[in-house]
């Protein structure tokens, strides 16, 4: 499924976000639509006007405008998540649109829709890295001059890709919340246009292509789960599915350590988070935009929330059972299903939101999903300190199928007995079963075992 747009500009991070929502209210249920967005930024200055509404004609009316830009995503059926949850479940594959993420559909709708004197001045925009690579490569293709600001600490193969497509990338502060502000006093200064990850109309009526897409490659769908952040991405789903088919269920996901919505949709207004801290940066938004807000209100039936253990085993499983690359936020929707098989109507499609990963982060992101299902292990263990009793329980580790990976022989420490030491073990298991197995074989050979 992903593919790193570091390397290959054609496809890029993908980011996507689910929201909570009712019955649709303005639309006439003869039209299509839908869209999502996830990156990380606060949201636009407050105004005294009511926040603007996308309706399903101008989504509709952005995938004409999208045409030849946006790719139209692959919905490849999941047998594997079709197993577990007792119903047909589809991936539609985000990770596959070009820049790697959803992020193109809004960032060109909206760079198109400035006027020529706009355009002129350049565009400006904020990001760790998905909308960054949208905003570029749609000011490319448009002829027009791109800034980004990153935070410190972006990831390298989402910063390459952004000066790739042609943009100027400065770096400033930590969070996105510094670029954010940044970028606006560069558009002060300079009078390029800022095109904000989520917060605009144009941005969440081409998001909202996403959903006519899911209509119609999945016609008798009846739950969406979407992958959110901002809240753009889920706004613009939800609108075009649910104006198009108002018995659909449409559920965002947010990492449960950087989950805005619950608590703004109780407040009932975009509520800011106090801190965050998740590996999803995808969807890392410390508060929802106050124009997806009203349309996740309207429209979003559902906002849950996963752990990062969930999201880094979602992303292990695509990888495994899926053939698919996608970055933490790109699986939060699937993390859903695993976390809670049963609760969804199907036939279910989960949005793969984004495909851009740094693969240093990869590589840690499954050594974390292998510990969660259990196929890594660290112990401690006392053993006496007399020849051959470390091959002793070698042994029994070796009898019980156990890949020892690391082993450290510890002599010195105050609280050891002397005719002691301590062993450290780290070690690779088949799973969950296996692993309470092999503990269970060692604590019935004498060896008192620590979990570390």
């Amino acid at each position: 499924m992903g593919v790193l747009e570091g390397t290959d500009p054609a496809h890029e991070e993908a980011n996507a976000h689910a929201d909570r929502a009712k019955a649709p209210a303005e639309v006439p249920a003869a039209e299509l639509g839908g869209a999502t967005e996830q990156e990380g930024a606060t949201a636009g200055a407050q105004a005294a006007e009511p926040w603007p509404t996308v309706t399903i004609a101008d989504i509709k009316a952005a995938r004409e405008t999208l045409r030849g830009t946006a790719l139209v995503t692959p919905m490849e059926g999941s047998r594997w998540l079709s197993a577990m949850t007792d119903q047909q479940v589809a991936l539609k594959c985000e990770n596959l649109q070009r820049t790697g993420s959803f992020k193109i559909r809004g960032a060109y709708l909206r760079i198109v829709n400035l006027t020529d004197e706009e355009r002129a001045r350049g565009v400006v925009a904020a990001s760790a890295g998905n909308h960054a690579q949208g905003v570029a490569l749609a000011a490319a293709v448009l002829g027009t001059r791109s800034t980004v600001f990153m935070p410190y600490g972006a990831p390298l193969p989402k910063e390459r890709a952004t000066r790739g497509y042609g943009a100027h990338v400065e770096f400033v502060g930590h969070t996105i919340e510094d670029a954010l502000l940044a970028a606006r006093e560069f558009e002060a200064r300079t009078g390029a246009v800022l095109i904000h990850p989520f917060d605009h109309a144009d941005i969440i009526a081409g998001q909202g292509t996403c959903g006519l897409e899911i209509l119609e490659q999945t016609p008798d769908v009846k739950t969406v789960v979407v992958p959110t952040g901002g809240g753009g991405f889920l706004a613009g789903i939800a609108t075009a599915v649910k104006s198009l088919r108002p018995d659909v269920t449409v559920v965002g996901v947010q990492a449960e350590s950087a989950a805005a919505y619950p608590a703004s949709l109780e407040a009932g207004e975009p509520v800011a988070l106090e801190s965050m801290m998740t590996m999803a940066d995808g969807i890392a938004v410390g508060r929802p935009g106050d124009v997806p807000f009203t349309a996740v209100q309207a429209y979003v039936d559902e906002i849950r929330t996963v752990s990062e253990e969930s999201l880094s085993t979602a992303l292990l499983a695509l990888l495994e059972r899926a053939k698919v690359l996608v970055e933490p936020a790109g699986a939060a929707a699937v993390a859903a299903l695993m976390d809670s098989p049963h609760d969804f109507e199907g036939p279910i499609v989960a949005v793969l939101s984004g495909g851009n990963i740094d693969p240093l982060l990869l590589m840690r992101v499954i050594r974390h999903g292998m510990a969660a299902q259990g196929r890594y292990l660290a112990v401690r263990c006392r053993i006496p300190d007399r020849p051959g009793a470390l091959a002793c329980l070698l042994h029994e580790l070796s009898e019980a199928e156990a890949n020892v990976l690391d082993v450290v022989h510890e002599r010195t420490s105050e609280t050891l007995p002397l005719d002691q030491v301590e062993v450290v073990l780290q070690m690779e298991m088949r799973g969950s079963t296996h692993r309470e197995e092999m503990l269970k074989r060692l604590r019935e050979c004498g060896y008192a075992v620590t979990v570390s």
